[in-house]
């Protein structure tokens, strides 16, 4: 006997909660861990185990201790841009995601967890700990974003999309909150302030973990109606050529994605280089730059889902070029932000928040629409390599225009270029011939 229409629905109800949960898991390790903690303790530890001159030599090599962290990042882009395209051919293959979803996550959390261990000058260890954990992270939520065109249908995608970022921004705000009063009362408690931090860093793996479970019980495998023509031997950079050209035969797909690289490159360098240009521009204290980022993050969830709602009545690329004025208007005005004055970094951090969510969910959304059925994981793993694999652009502009000018305010403000370029080539999608030449239904509103 088949199942009813309503017995369907709830079935994808209960779907779409768990999904929900693994971006409440995971989202925390991104906030506590590698916006706030690790970057300045790694690169305490690293401080402590460097030479006279400044210098740490991993493998022989010699690297200055500032410089640690960010190679650390670095390379696990480059070991996640090899395996993504590799796990995601062989999840669209096997009709089995959730068990490599399972190994990913548990991988990443059982990494972020250890960090426990770094005292001292256990730089190396560190350095390693960061590679995994990051390039687990990369390959899960490949694997969590490819399951959306499975779970939700075309006219829910924008508000499971939107949810699910939510739940990840409330996730990281609430616990955020909570290391900080691990982290500033850390006497009160009976701890040093390593040790704080050290904890701070555990209990990231150990929730990540703990919340897996929900997604991992309730999200179920389908039968895989692709061919697998690729060869499950390809290496890592074999299958993601393999599957940029199967792109080409749907280039308004390809278009998208080129629009995504360029204008979320912008997104990721405006939350990486914000900081910096507190700091160092306008003189702003740690205390409120950590104030700033749990700021943004209680904000995005708001964001998130207001945008969800827009999409639905004025649809999701018009919401998505909407987002993307938004962003040109923030930038602009962080240029005039006056120096010494929270208040009004504050404000910037509370635009930065109402669109970063929106925009980031609603982009996901409309890629899941221009998916070719049973090549989920395959084409979100190229999607998931133009989010990391390409975040250097951003950062290179800025760093040039710093030094070429001197100022961070001239730096701050050429990222506009990314969104100005990424409006434009969005803009000349059209997405409704794009979801059907993908073989998909094309929503009422899109």
């Amino acid at each position: 006997m088949g199942t009813t229409a309503a017995e369907e629905a709830a079935g994808r109800k209960r779907e779409q909660r768990g999904w929900y949960f693994y971006d409440w898991a995971c989202s925390v390790y991104s906030t506590s861990v590698l916006t706030v903690f690790l970057g300045p303790y790694l690169t305490s530890v690293a401080e402590a185990a460097a030479d006279a001159d400044g210098f740490v030599h991993p493998l022989g090599i010699p690297v200055r201790a500032g410089s640690f962290f960010a190679y650390s990042v670095s390379l696990s882009v480059i070991a996640a841009v090899l395996v993504m395209p590799l796990v995601g051919a062989a999840a669209d293959r096997r009709g089995r995601k959730k068990p490599l979803l399972a190994a990913a996550a548990y991988t990443g959390a059982a990494a972020t967890t250890a960090m426990f261990l770094l005292d001292g000058d256990r730089y190396l260890l560190g350095g390693a700990l960061l590679i995994v954990a990051n390039a687990a992270q990369s390959v899960a939520m490949m694997l969590y974003n490819s399951y959306l065109p499975q779970i939700a249908l075309p006219e829910e995608r924008d508000a499971v999309s939107s949810r699910g970022w939510a739940f990840g921004y409330a996730a990281g705000a609430l616990v955020l909150v909570l290391n900080l009063v691990l982290y500033l009362a850390h006497d009160s408690f009976g701890v040093s302030q390593t040790t704080a931090v050290r904890i701070c860093l555990a209990s990231a793996g150990l929730w990540w973990g703990a919340f897996t479970l929900v997604p991992l019980s309730r999200l179920r495998d389908r039968r895989t109606t692709t061919d697998g023509a690729t060869a499950p031997t390809a290496t890592g950079f074999r299958q993601l050529a393999a599957t940029i050209r199967d792109m080409r035969r749907h280039p308004l797909t390809l278009g998208f994605l080129l629009a995504y690289l360029v204008y979320n490159d912008g997104i990721q360098t405006v939350i990486s280089q914000a900081s910096v240009y507190g700091a160092k521009e306008l003189g702003l204290g740690q205390s409120t730059l950590i104030v700033a980022v749990l700021l943004v993050q209680v904000l995005a969830v708001a964001g998130a889902l207001l945008l969800g709602r827009l999409a639905r009545t004025y649809g999701t690329k018009r919401t998505i070029l909407g987002s993307l004025v938004a962003w040109t208007v923030t930038l602009a005005a962080g240029y005039f932000l006056p120096a010494g004055a929270p208040v009004w970094f504050f404000v910037l951090a509370a635009g930065i928040g109402l669109v970063l969510g929106g925009s980031q969910a609603l982009s996901r959304s409309l890629f899941s629409h221009l998916v070719p059925p049973g090549k989920e994981a395959e084409y979100f793993s190229a999607y998931e390599v133009s989010d990391r694999g390409t975040s250097w652009l951003g950062p290179l502009l800025f760093g040039l225009t710093y030094q070429l000018t001197g100022s961070y305010r001239d730096a701050i403000i050429s990222l506009v270029a990314f969104f100005v370029i990424g409006f434009a080539l969005l803009a000349r999608v059209p997405v409704r011939r794009a979801i059907s030449d993908a073989g998909n239904p094309v929503p009422a509103r899109i």
